[in-house]
């Protein structure tokens, strides 16, 4: 059986304050919620991840990277490499986000490097996939496969019935051991009033949060939803 999975994305925001303020409400909560049976992660801002590491030291909460470059050192200004990451106690990294595809311009060729370099590297990447809402509306998932980030909400169905394709498509391009072990998380608009019945289909595995783990009793109450 698959373990859940619940990271919360911080984006670009929280401060040096907040963001260990937010983390070490989200550990002292997860512990009494969560205990072993829910895998959970935040995503704090670059600047911010070694604090909250530390922060969060004591309590069974993870530290994801919001990117990850795909080079281990050299003249790359501004990127952060795999070993760097594990170095100050991060455990995984997104790669591939809707924001960094549509708003930053990463591509399919990028996204693959830096996937390959974060396993390579010891880090667990969040591979992010999906379809824009255009593409929705236009019967276009299947070919595409993508985050939404619009404020609009999979139905229950539509999340399944995506996520059992991903897995078959693990199945059809790996093996069966494989597609079942690997966990597949929705991520579009999670709140704590849809994290329990988006969570009761056979093939969501966990949530990827975006608004709603910036408050505590909120992003407590999705993960609770998926003990």
């Amino acid at each position: 059986m698959r373990k859940p999975f619940v990271a919360g994305n911080w984006k670009m925001n929280t401060d040096g304050h907040s963001s260990v303020t937010l983390a070490q409400d989200v550990g002292r909560g997860a512990l009494d919620i969560a205990c072993h049976s829910v895998d959970v992660a935040v995503c704090p801002p670059f600047v911010y991840l070694q604090s909250v590491a530390q922060a969060l030291s004591s309590w069974s909460v993870a530290v994801c990277a919001q990117d990850i470059y795909y080079e281990q050192k050299g003249a790359f200004t501004g990127e952060i490499s795999p070993s760097m990451l594990k170095d100050i106690g991060c455990t995984y990294a997104l790669c591939g986000h809707s924001e960094r595809r549509h708003v930053i311009g990463e591509t399919d060729e990028i996204v693959n490097k830096k996937v390959t370099a974060a396993i390579n590297g010891g880090i667990l990447p969040i591979f992010c996939v999906g379809e824009l809402l255009s593409e929705r509306k236009g019967n276009k998932t299947t070919e595409v496969v993508w985050a939404i980030g619009t404020g609009l909400t999979a139905t229950p169905q539509q999340a399944q019935e995506v996520h059992a394709l991903i897995r078959k498509l693990l199945h059809e391009m790996y093996d069966a051991k494989l597609a079942q072990e690997i966990r597949i998380l929705y991520g579009g608009s999670v709140k704590s009033d849809n994290s329990a019945e988006l969570m009761a289909n056979e093939d969501v595995d966990g949530l990827l949060v975006g608004g709603a783990s910036m408050k505590a009793d909120e992003f407590l109450a999705i993960i609770k939803a998926c003990v």
